[in-house]
């Protein structure tokens, strides 16, 4: 396929490279005549510049010899403006620049020279001639700097000296303009665009040709117009001739030959390349239709769904894979046949010739028909099948295309949800919860299960008043029952599964019920954003609860009064000895005063000490009045330091009964704990009474009847909790003891009631917290035991108001 544009593209290369070398071999002829002929030119200037020299060199010799005098010199001078043209003006000036004659244009210049300072001779063009002919003692030439008001001249500075000694100049002042048009050959001025330059570039006489945009400088001849350059001797770079030649000839392109070459060229290559696309194009039509009908051949073999094709008359002209993979037949079996079909349950037949009369006659259905087809088996399946006309190119019907899609699993599918639905409905039915769905925005009812028309009805009233009462924002209003339009359209949806459901217990007083309420949203079946409400009935438990909490409460009224009735003898003690001490101050008062010993300041001394012991044992009764007097649950922001302090205090009392020491270690800068210090302070005094109990049954020596108490902030579970350790020096916990340590009515003691550590249990996980005990080790030995709960701080008050809710 490529060898005829291979072909074109050899032929056109050969023609161009043929045409590009003439065309190559004119220009170097051009480029050749352009120099020999600038050439002759510089030597016709040369020549004349050489005679004008040689004639200034003749004067300056007469004058140095003193053969002239002034008046010989202005009339030889001027003779020589008036013979030659380009001579524009002559002066003769001294050693000394002062002008003793000048002619023509010569006569600015002399007195410039002669009025100009020493300083201004390095930057005049005039000074610096005459100060390097001075100096070289030989003919020099300059380019005067030009104005715009002047010509372009050229200064000839010719050196005067007497026996070897520099006494002047004689100073000619030539036209460029006038060198140009008398010293150029007309037949060179003709030919070519000649011009004078100085050493800048800048054109001080004849003609240039403009400058041309070159695009492109691959090809030779896309080269500007030739031309050539060269400076004019003697003066050297000051002045340089420049010849631009015309473009005069037609060269390759112009001539006939050319032409007529191009033409044929053209012509051939048009008759190739246009074999080269029709023979193209017919490869690419073949394999387009073969590409065609090879996927219109897998198209058809690939589809699920079967294709029959019959002509008017109602026989078979076509099947594809897929309809005789269905029925079991061939295709020779199929193609030619007419009613009544292989295919064809013998059961429906009947139905099935009507059916078919009918669409032979245009009667079809746009939703197709459900019919059973019989495999070549006897197996049946159930097929649906849609008849549209079949149109050939003319747009002429030439018969009916049916195709047939297998329902069989589709319908099996469609019956087993239909009875997986009659069984969930049944499951909700007989739900003992109130289940109801509403979508966002709306007053309509999508769904209610028996419990909720019992209670509520079947409209959506009863929905949002559990909405409303447990606390969910009231839905938006919106005007779906005019437009039908979802007012949250658009919203994503697809995340609503994974939301955690919101939880209310509210008190319905229509129905004399607690209900726990259970919302979520949910994306309804026709995609609308909905809400479910689940209200379970918790009355019973609510009872069972507040019971529980009563008899709790109680159990902790009863435990502070039991430790206290424990406590009494030694709280007798303690009160004891303020009681005392007050006594023998009074008594001691009496005597002195009755004895008249006793001063002002000695008796004032006597009455603040025993005030100091009656408030002692004042706040002895106080606190024991405090930690036994019953009253509500009252959780409160609570300093931990004064919580502590205060339980230390009761506890000191019985400590002391046991000889025991009590240290203890606070961390500094807790936060607060909300929580019930009356509770926390009995969980503190009960675990310090077992402590310093333990301690005197195991009969430890005095130092080593030690109890410690350590509270401080950790981590547990990622959250951050207040942690209280009592650790004793008792001889531990028996692994049967351990086993039964929260258990009600269990007590190791004989006289115990077995419900404190029960108690403080559950004192604990009220707020929230966890309780632990583990023995103290030194090898195998067991030397103490630690006590220890925590109480969490992060998102306390929100947990403790369900629970206080649901314990009220």
């Amino acid at each position: 396929m490529l060898a005829p544009l291979a072909a074109v593209l050899l032929f056109f290369a050969a023609i161009v490279s043929a045409l590009g070398y003439l065309r190559i071999e004119e220009m170097e002829r051009e480029q050749q005549a352009v120099q020999r002929d600038v050439e002759y030119t510089q030597q016709r200037l040369r020549l004349r510049l050489l005679e004008r020299q040689e004639q200034i060199m003749r004067i300056g010799r007469e004058v140095t010899n003193r053969e002239l005098d002034l008046a010989d010199f202005r009339s030889r001078a001027e003779y020589m403006i008036n013979q030659y043209p380009e001579l524009q003006g002559v002066a003769w000036i001294d050693e000394r620049r002062r002008a003793k004659a000048s002619l023509g244009t010569a006569i600015r210049t002399a007195n410039q020279i002669q009025r100009a300072p020493i300083e201004d001779f390095p930057s005049s063009d005039t000074l610096s001639g005459f100060t390097a002919a001075r100096e070289t003692l030989g003919p020099v030439y300059v380019q005067r700097v030009r104005t715009t008001a002047d010509s372009p001249l050229l200064q000839m500075h010719i050196p005067l000296s007497n026996s070897g000694k520099f006494v002047g100049v004689m100073l000619a002042e030539l036209s460029v303009d006038g060198l140009f048009r008398y010293g150029v050959p007309s037949e060179v001025s003709a030919q070519y665009a000649v011009s004078l330059l100085d050493s800048r570039g800048n054109v001080l006489a004849g003609s240039a040709m403009p400058a041309r945009k070159v695009v492109n400088t691959l090809l030779p001849w896309t080269s500007p117009a030739h031309e050539y350059a060269m400076p004019v001797s003697p003066v050297g770079s000051a002045l340089v001739i420049r010849a631009q030649a015309y473009r005069a000839s037609l060269g390759v392109i112009g001539s006939g030959l050319f032409w007529l070459v191009s033409a044929l060229s053209v012509m051939t290559a048009w008759m190739l390349i246009a074999n080269w696309r029709h023979t193209r194009r017919r490869v690419q039509a073949q394999q387009a239709l073969m590409s065609e009908t090879n996927f219109r051949r897998a198209m058809e073999n690939s589809m699920l769904t079967g294709m029959r094709a019959m002509d008017l008359q109602g026989r078979i002209t076509y099947v594809n894979a897929a309809f005789c993979q269905m029925t079991g037949w061939s295709e020779s079996d199929l193609v030619g046949r007419t009613a009544p079909f292989p295919y064809w349950p013998d059961s429906d037949k009947e139905h099935l010739t009507s059916r078919l009369e009918e669409e032979l006659t245009g009667k079809t259905s746009v939703g197709g028909i459900q019919v059973r087809v019989k495999r070549r088996d006897n197996s049946l399946f159930d097929a649906r099948l849609y008849v549209s006309p079949l149109i050939d190119s003319m747009g002429t019907q030439t018969g009916w295309m049916t195709s047939m899609t297998d329902i069989t699993e589709p319908n099996r599918v469609r019956e087993q949800l239909s009875a997986s639905h009659e069984r969930f409905t049944t499951v909700l039915e007989a739900l003992d919860a109130s289940i109801s769905v509403a979508p966002l925005g709306g007053d309509e009812l999508l769904f209610a299960n028996k419990m909720y028309r019992q209670w509520f009805g079947v409209q959506a009233n009863g929905h949002l008043q559990l909405v409303a009462q447990a606390g969910v924002p009231p839905n938006p209003a919106s005007d779906e029952s005019q437009d039908n339009v979802d007012s949250f359209a658009g919203l994503p949806t697809s995340g609503l599964h994974d939301t955690e459901t919101e939880s209310a217990e509210i008190y319905i007083t229509e129905l004399g019920k607690w209900l726990e309420v259970r919302t979520r949203y949910l994306s309804w079946v026709d995609g609308r954003l909905a809400q479910m409400v689940i209200a379970t009935d918790i009355t019973t438990r609510r009872l069972t609860e507040e019971q529980a909490s009563d008899q709790l409460e109680r159990a902790q009224n009863a435990s502070r009064l039991i430790t206290m009735g424990e406590m009494a003898s030694s709280v007798a003690h303690e009160l004891n000895q303020p009681l005392t001490a007050i006594n023998n101050y009074c008594n001691g008062m009496v005597s002195r005063i009755k004895a008249q010993q006793i001063s002002e300041a000695d008796l004032l001394g006597a009455l603040e000490k025993t005030a100091r012991q009656a408030q002692r044992a004042g706040q002895i009764i106080q606190r024991i009045r405090a930690f036994v007097k019953r009253s509500e649950p009252n959780r409160t922001p609570s300093e931990v330091t004064t919580m502590v302090a205060e339980a230390v205090e009761l506890a000191e009392i019985e400590l002391r009964r046991f000889n025991v020491r009590l240290n203890h270690f606070v961390a500094t800068r807790l936060p607060l704990l909300r929580v019930d210090p009356i509770l926390i302070e009995q969980v503190l005094i009960n675990l310090l009474r077992n402590a310093a109990e333990s301690i005197d049954m195991a009969t430890r020596p005095s130092p080593e009847r030690i109890v410690e108490l350590r509270v401080g902030q950790h981590q547990v579970d990622n959250k951050t909790v207040i942690e209280f350790s009592v650790q004793d020096t008792g001889k531990g916990l028996a692994p049967e003891v351990m086993a039964r340590l929260y258990e009600a009515f269990y007590s190791t003691k004989t006289n115990g009631m077995g419900i404190g550590l029960s108690l403080c249990r559950s004192i604990v996980e009220s707020h929230l917290g966890r309780m632990s005990a583990e023995n103290i080790y030194n090898g195998a030995e067991v030397v103490g035991c630690r006590f220890s709960f925590w109480i969490p701080l992060e998102d306390v008050g929100q947990d403790l108001t369900g629970h206080l809710r649901r314990s009220k």
